[in-house]
Protein backbone atom coordinates (compact mmCIF):
# COMPACT_ATOMS: atom_id res chain seq x y z
CA UNK A 1 0.00 0.00 0.00
CA UNK A 2 1.17 3.06 -0.98
CA UNK A 3 -0.54 6.94 -0.77
CA UNK A 4 -3.79 5.03 -0.27
CA UNK A 5 -2.93 3.18 -3.26
CA UNK A 6 -3.04 -1.25 -3.22
CA UNK A 7 -0.43 -2.78 -4.89
CA UNK A 8 -0.90 -6.23 -6.33
CA UNK A 9 1.41 -8.84 -8.09
CA UNK A 10 4.50 -6.72 -7.98
CA UNK A 11 7.25 -9.77 -8.49
CA UNK A 12 5.26 -10.17 -12.21
CA UNK A 13 7.07 -10.13 -14.99
CA UNK A 14 6.39 -6.55 -16.42
CA UNK A 15 6.72 -7.97 -20.19
CA UNK A 16 8.55 -9.91 -22.84
CA UNK A 17 11.70 -8.52 -22.99
CA UNK A 18 12.15 -5.94 -19.73
CA UNK A 19 14.15 -7.62 -17.71
CA UNK A 20 11.63 -5.74 -14.97
CA UNK A 21 8.99 -6.56 -13.04
CA UNK A 22 5.80 -4.58 -12.51
CA UNK A 23 7.50 -3.83 -8.56
CA UNK A 24 10.55 -2.40 -10.76
CA UNK A 25 7.61 0.23 -12.77
CA UNK A 26 6.06 0.98 -9.34
CA UNK A 27 9.01 2.07 -7.86
CA UNK A 28 10.50 3.83 -10.98
CA UNK A 29 7.34 6.27 -11.23
CA UNK A 30 7.40 6.73 -7.68
CA UNK A 31 10.87 7.82 -7.67
CA UNK A 32 10.51 10.47 -10.25
CA UNK A 33 6.71 11.04 -9.47
CA UNK A 34 7.45 15.18 -9.42
CA UNK A 35 9.17 15.35 -12.61
CA UNK A 36 6.73 13.01 -14.76
CA UNK A 37 3.32 14.64 -12.92
CA UNK A 38 4.87 18.40 -13.71
CA UNK A 39 4.51 16.98 -17.92
CA UNK A 40 1.78 15.34 -17.20
CA UNK A 41 -0.59 17.42 -15.12
CA UNK A 42 -4.05 18.87 -15.89
CA UNK A 43 -3.46 17.22 -19.46
CA UNK A 44 -5.96 14.56 -21.06
CA UNK A 45 -3.66 11.16 -20.90
CA UNK A 46 -3.69 8.29 -22.76
CA UNK A 47 -1.72 5.29 -21.71
CA UNK A 48 -0.76 2.49 -22.89
CA UNK A 49 -1.18 -0.77 -21.00
CA UNK A 50 0.37 -4.30 -20.74
CA UNK A 51 -1.66 -7.49 -18.76
CA UNK A 52 -0.38 -10.58 -18.73
CA UNK A 53 -1.40 -12.55 -21.54
CA UNK A 54 -2.81 -10.05 -23.69
CA UNK A 55 -1.15 -7.76 -26.02
CA UNK A 56 -0.46 -4.12 -25.30
CA UNK A 57 -3.09 -1.71 -26.03
CA UNK A 58 -3.83 2.11 -25.80
CA UNK A 59 -6.34 3.59 -23.19
CA UNK A 60 -8.18 6.42 -23.50
CA UNK A 61 -11.26 6.59 -21.96
CA UNK A 62 -10.71 5.79 -18.19
CA UNK A 63 -12.40 2.03 -16.97
CA UNK A 64 -15.64 1.99 -15.25
CA UNK A 65 -13.31 0.38 -12.27
CA UNK A 66 -12.17 3.92 -12.13
CA UNK A 67 -11.47 4.90 -7.79
CA UNK A 68 -13.72 8.54 -7.80
CA UNK A 69 -10.11 10.50 -6.19
CA UNK A 70 -8.73 9.77 -10.10
CA UNK A 71 -10.06 13.21 -11.57
CA UNK A 72 -11.59 12.96 -15.13
CA UNK A 73 -12.59 15.20 -18.18
CA UNK A 74 -14.56 14.86 -21.14
CA UNK A 75 -13.10 15.42 -24.41
CA UNK A 76 -14.74 15.00 -27.79
CA UNK A 77 -12.53 12.26 -29.92
CA UNK A 78 -12.27 12.85 -33.67
CA UNK A 79 -10.70 9.95 -34.45
CA UNK A 80 -13.84 7.67 -32.46
CA UNK A 81 -16.20 10.24 -32.96
CA UNK A 82 -17.43 10.17 -29.56
CA UNK A 83 -16.65 11.91 -26.37
CA UNK A 84 -14.51 10.03 -24.52
CA UNK A 85 -13.38 10.50 -19.93
CA UNK A 86 -9.88 10.79 -20.12
CA UNK A 87 -7.79 10.77 -17.10
CA UNK A 88 -5.78 14.06 -15.61
CA UNK A 89 -2.91 12.49 -13.62
CA UNK A 90 -2.29 15.22 -11.10
CA UNK A 91 -0.81 13.88 -8.40
CA UNK A 92 1.31 10.84 -7.08
CA UNK A 93 -1.91 8.37 -6.08
CA UNK A 94 -3.00 8.86 -9.21
CA UNK A 95 -0.03 7.90 -10.94
CA UNK A 96 0.16 5.07 -8.10
CA UNK A 97 -3.00 3.56 -9.28
CA UNK A 98 -1.93 3.81 -12.99
CA UNK A 99 1.43 2.00 -12.47
CA UNK A 100 -0.84 -0.87 -10.32
CA UNK A 101 -2.84 -1.09 -13.64
CA UNK A 102 0.19 -1.63 -15.97
CA UNK A 103 0.31 1.51 -17.53
CA UNK A 104 3.87 1.53 -18.88
CA UNK A 105 3.54 4.87 -21.39
CA UNK A 106 2.24 7.96 -20.92
CA UNK A 107 0.56 10.07 -23.65
CA UNK A 108 -0.85 13.63 -22.95
CA UNK A 109 -2.10 16.01 -25.54
CA UNK A 110 -0.26 19.27 -25.55
CA UNK A 111 -3.66 20.62 -24.18
CA UNK A 112 -4.47 21.60 -21.00
CA UNK A 113 -8.12 21.41 -19.63
CA UNK A 114 -7.68 25.08 -18.10
CA UNK A 115 -7.10 26.18 -21.54
CA UNK A 116 -8.15 23.35 -24.40
CA UNK A 117 -8.31 25.91 -27.02
CA UNK A 118 -4.09 26.69 -27.00
CA UNK A 119 -1.50 24.19 -27.39
CA UNK A 120 1.72 24.78 -24.61
CA UNK A 121 3.93 23.25 -26.69
CA UNK A 122 4.84 23.40 -30.86
CA UNK A 123 6.89 20.03 -31.18
CA UNK A 124 8.60 18.33 -33.99
CA UNK A 125 8.69 14.48 -34.01
CA UNK A 126 11.92 13.17 -35.01
CA UNK A 127 11.58 9.69 -36.26
CA UNK A 128 14.71 7.82 -37.72
CA UNK A 129 14.21 4.55 -40.70
CA UNK A 130 15.91 2.41 -37.57
CA UNK A 131 17.03 1.91 -34.16
CA UNK A 132 20.37 1.81 -35.73
CA UNK A 133 20.33 5.40 -37.36
CA UNK A 134 20.23 7.18 -34.09
CA UNK A 135 23.70 9.67 -35.38
CA UNK A 136 21.03 10.58 -38.46
CA UNK A 137 18.15 11.06 -35.93
CA UNK A 138 20.78 13.97 -34.11
CA UNK A 139 21.70 15.20 -37.55
CA UNK A 140 18.14 16.01 -38.21
CA UNK A 141 17.27 17.31 -34.94
CA UNK A 142 19.82 19.78 -35.60
CA UNK A 143 18.60 20.89 -38.84
CA UNK A 144 15.53 21.93 -37.17
CA UNK A 145 17.41 23.34 -34.32
CA UNK A 146 18.70 25.76 -37.29
CA UNK A 147 14.86 26.03 -39.09
CA UNK A 148 13.79 26.96 -35.33
CA UNK A 149 16.50 29.81 -34.79
CA UNK A 150 16.06 31.30 -38.53
CA UNK A 151 12.57 31.24 -37.03
CA UNK A 152 13.26 33.52 -34.29
CA UNK A 153 12.67 29.77 -32.24
CA UNK A 154 14.42 28.11 -29.69
CA UNK A 155 13.10 24.53 -28.36
CA UNK A 156 14.45 21.87 -26.10
CA UNK A 157 15.13 18.37 -26.68
CA UNK A 158 14.90 14.84 -25.51
CA UNK A 159 14.93 11.37 -26.43
CA UNK A 160 11.55 9.98 -27.29
CA UNK A 161 12.68 6.72 -25.57
CA UNK A 162 12.02 4.80 -28.42
CA UNK A 163 14.34 5.60 -31.43
CA UNK A 164 14.07 9.14 -32.10
CA UNK A 165 13.95 12.35 -30.80
CA UNK A 166 11.44 15.23 -29.77
CA UNK A 167 11.93 19.24 -30.16
CA UNK A 168 9.44 20.88 -27.82
CA UNK A 169 9.01 24.68 -28.78
CA UNK A 170 7.28 26.44 -25.97
CA UNK A 171 4.10 28.28 -27.14
CA UNK A 172 3.40 32.11 -26.06
CA UNK A 173 -0.35 32.35 -25.75
CA UNK A 174 -2.82 32.99 -27.72
CA UNK A 175 -1.85 30.58 -30.55
CA UNK A 176 -4.15 28.35 -31.82
CA UNK A 177 -4.29 24.57 -32.37
CA UNK A 178 -4.20 25.76 -36.27
CA UNK A 179 -1.62 28.33 -36.24
CA UNK A 180 0.62 26.09 -34.38
CA UNK A 181 -0.03 23.36 -36.46
CA UNK A 182 0.84 25.19 -39.46
CA UNK A 183 3.70 26.27 -38.19
CA UNK A 184 4.84 22.97 -37.58
CA UNK A 185 4.46 22.31 -40.74
CA UNK A 186 6.60 25.22 -42.12
CA UNK A 187 9.27 24.12 -39.48
CA UNK A 188 9.22 20.89 -40.76
CA UNK A 189 10.03 21.93 -44.09
CA UNK A 190 12.27 24.41 -43.53
CA UNK A 191 14.66 21.59 -41.94
CA UNK A 192 14.10 19.46 -45.04
CA UNK A 193 15.71 21.66 -47.33
CA UNK A 194 18.37 22.36 -45.28
CA UNK A 195 19.67 19.30 -46.11
CA UNK A 196 17.11 16.76 -48.18
CA UNK A 197 19.68 14.15 -48.18
CA UNK A 198 18.89 13.36 -44.48
CA UNK A 199 15.40 14.62 -43.46
CA UNK A 200 12.22 14.00 -45.24
CA UNK A 201 8.53 15.31 -44.60
CA UNK A 202 7.14 12.20 -46.83
CA UNK A 203 4.44 10.89 -44.17
CA UNK A 204 4.06 7.87 -46.42
CA UNK A 205 6.28 5.42 -45.02
CA UNK A 206 7.74 3.79 -48.53
CA UNK A 207 8.28 7.36 -49.81
CA UNK A 208 10.75 8.21 -47.14
CA UNK A 209 13.78 6.43 -48.79
CA UNK A 210 15.97 5.75 -45.67
CA UNK A 211 15.77 9.02 -44.57
CA UNK A 212 14.79 10.85 -41.33
CA UNK A 213 11.15 10.98 -40.83
CA UNK A 214 10.20 15.05 -39.43
CA UNK A 215 7.01 14.12 -38.22
CA UNK A 216 4.68 17.92 -37.90
CA UNK A 217 1.89 16.07 -37.06
CA UNK A 218 2.20 16.04 -33.43
CA UNK A 219 -0.29 19.16 -32.75
CA UNK A 220 -3.99 19.61 -32.39
CA UNK A 221 -5.56 16.94 -30.01
CA UNK A 222 -2.38 14.21 -30.77
CA UNK A 223 -0.44 13.13 -28.01
CA UNK A 224 3.36 13.12 -27.17
CA UNK A 225 5.32 10.00 -25.28
CA UNK A 226 5.66 12.27 -21.61
CA UNK A 227 9.51 13.31 -20.66
CA UNK A 228 10.46 10.45 -18.19
CA UNK A 229 7.90 8.02 -19.30
CA UNK A 230 9.27 4.64 -19.96
CA UNK A 231 8.60 2.80 -23.27
CA UNK A 232 7.33 -0.35 -23.83
CA UNK A 233 11.04 -1.63 -25.40
CA UNK A 234 12.91 -3.94 -24.33
CA UNK A 235 15.03 -3.01 -21.34
CA UNK A 236 12.28 -0.47 -20.66
CA UNK A 237 14.00 2.95 -21.85
CA UNK A 238 13.03 6.10 -20.70
CA UNK A 239 12.17 9.33 -22.39
CA UNK A 240 14.58 11.97 -21.40
CA UNK A 241 15.75 15.19 -21.42
CA UNK A 242 19.42 16.41 -22.95
CA UNK A 243 21.60 19.26 -24.06
CA UNK A 244 22.18 19.69 -27.46
CA UNK A 245 25.92 19.62 -26.60
CA UNK A 246 25.54 15.98 -25.69
CA UNK A 247 23.46 14.59 -28.43
CA UNK A 248 26.76 12.99 -30.07
CA UNK A 249 27.42 11.66 -26.91
CA UNK A 250 24.76 9.19 -25.76
CA UNK A 251 21.75 6.59 -27.01
CA UNK A 252 18.32 6.03 -26.12
CA UNK A 253 19.31 3.10 -24.11
CA UNK A 254 21.54 4.96 -21.90
CA UNK A 255 18.14 6.22 -19.98
CA UNK A 256 16.17 3.02 -18.63
CA UNK A 257 13.39 2.76 -15.69
CA UNK A 258 16.81 1.49 -13.47
CA UNK A 259 19.32 4.63 -14.78
CA UNK A 260 17.00 7.68 -14.92
CA UNK A 261 16.19 8.25 -10.93
CA UNK A 262 19.68 8.58 -10.33
CA UNK A 263 20.53 10.62 -13.52
CA UNK A 264 17.67 13.02 -12.38
CA UNK A 265 18.87 13.29 -8.52
CA UNK A 266 16.05 14.86 -7.37
CA UNK A 267 16.17 17.89 -9.70
CA UNK A 268 14.01 17.97 -13.28
CA UNK A 269 16.56 19.01 -16.23
CA UNK A 270 13.40 19.01 -18.79
CA UNK A 271 12.15 22.15 -16.70
CA UNK A 272 15.00 23.62 -16.39
CA UNK A 273 16.41 23.32 -20.23
CA UNK A 274 13.05 24.50 -21.40
CA UNK A 275 13.25 28.13 -22.68
CA UNK A 276 10.44 30.73 -22.23
CA UNK A 277 7.50 30.61 -24.29
CA UNK A 278 7.77 32.32 -27.33
CA UNK A 279 5.26 34.35 -29.99
CA UNK A 280 5.26 33.02 -33.94
CA UNK A 281 5.84 35.13 -36.51
CA UNK A 282 2.58 35.87 -38.84
CA UNK A 283 4.71 34.85 -42.27
CA UNK A 284 5.81 31.16 -40.88
CA UNK A 285 1.73 30.64 -40.06
CA UNK A 286 1.01 31.66 -43.54
CA UNK A 287 3.85 29.43 -44.72
CA UNK A 288 2.82 26.35 -42.53
CA UNK A 289 -1.16 27.70 -44.24
CA UNK A 290 0.39 26.70 -47.86
CA UNK A 291 1.90 23.12 -46.90
CA UNK A 292 -1.11 20.59 -47.16
CA UNK A 293 -1.58 18.57 -43.67
CA UNK A 294 0.45 15.45 -44.03
CA UNK A 295 -2.19 12.84 -42.76
CA UNK A 296 -5.16 14.01 -45.05
CA UNK A 297 -2.60 14.50 -47.98
CA UNK A 298 -1.34 10.50 -47.20
CA UNK A 299 -4.70 9.88 -47.12
CA UNK A 300 -5.72 11.05 -50.32
CA UNK A 301 -2.91 9.88 -51.73
CA UNK A 302 -3.23 6.02 -50.60
CA UNK A 303 -6.51 6.10 -51.87
CA UNK A 304 -5.03 7.30 -55.28
CA UNK A 305 -2.14 4.29 -55.34
CA UNK A 306 -4.95 1.60 -54.20
CA UNK A 307 -7.42 2.73 -57.67
CA UNK A 308 -4.03 2.88 -59.48
CA UNK A 309 -3.23 -1.04 -58.57
CA UNK A 310 -6.69 -2.10 -58.68
CA UNK A 311 -6.62 -0.52 -62.56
Amino acid sequence: MRDGVSLTNLDQPLFDGADAVKRDLVDYLDAVADQIIGALRDRPLSVIRVLRGQPPFMQKNVPKYTPPWVRTAPLWAESSHREVSYALCDDRRTLLWFANQRAVEYHPTLIRMQDREHPTHLVLDIDPPSGESFSLAVRAARLVREALAEAGLAGAVKTSGAKGLHVFVPMQPPASMEEVAAATRAIAARAERLDPAIATTAFIREDRGGKVFLDSTRAGGATVAAVYSPRLRPGVPVSFPLDWADLDHVTPADFTLRTVPRLIGGDDPWASRMPAPQALSPDLIEEGRAIPIARVQAMHEGKRRARARRS
